[in-house]
């Protein structure tokens, strides 16, 4: 089974609007990484203006 497109490209702009990545680097990224990058920046997002914990995981 394939990745979600829509998912895959919600991920890397999150991550790309927050660290400026390239999306070569963020598409060579195994999924569990990239997951887990959104993870950190939500966990720096929620200490800096409390926004939700991981906003993809009711994708």
């Amino acid at each position: 089974m394939a990745y979600p497109v829509a998912q895959l490209y919600g991920e890397m702009a999150f991550i790309a609007a927050h660290f400026h990545w390239s999306s070569e680097t963020l598409l060579t990224m195994e999924h569990g990484e990239r997951r887990r990058w959104c993870r950190e920046i939500s966990t720096m997002n929620r200490a800096i203006d409390g926004t939700p914990d991981d906003p993809f995981a009711a994708l």
